[in-house]
């Protein structure tokens, strides 16, 4: 098993055909063994976007939704209560953000690679060795 976990971002360029390089032929062959994940933190954090107008979106915010984490090949990565507190307790100095937090901690639990471009999610990754990150 080799899955990736999406950020935020490379969840909606991914949708888009937004993502290149090695980042999008990993997602890509994730997608085909149904092993590419996301996060319910994603399609949270996609809606308070759409709220502040940072993204926009052609239909209504729940259809996005269900388009997004609909794809083939995606699968739901649970926000279990464990992942939750895992979260709490990071190792290393710990990330900022909480919805990077909850992030990490899923990558974490599903032996996940992250795709991102958060470069405090990165060298949080590469000073702890906690999860593995694909840079895009």
């Amino acid at each position: 098993m080799n899955p990736i976990l999406l950020d935020t971002h490379a969840a909606v360029w991914a949708a888009d055909g937004l993502l290149k390089g090695e980042a999008a032929a990993l997602v890509e062959a994730a997608a085909e063994r149904d092993e590419l994940l996301l996060s319910p933190i994603t399609a949270w954090e996609i809606g308070l976007l759409v709220r502040k107008k940072r993204l926009s979106v052609t239909s209504t915010i729940e259809d996005y939704i269900r388009a997004l984490f609909g794809q083939p090949g995606v699968v739901l990565a649970a926000l279990t209560p464990l992942v939750a507190v895992a979260a709490t307790v990071l190792p290393g100095s710990p990330l900022t953000d909480p919805a990077d937090r909850l992030l990490v901690a899923t990558a974490a639990a599903y032996g996940a690679r992250f795709v991102t471009r958060d470069r405090e999610i990165r060298a949080y990754a590469k000073s702890t060795g906690h999860i593995r990150c694909i840079a895009c």
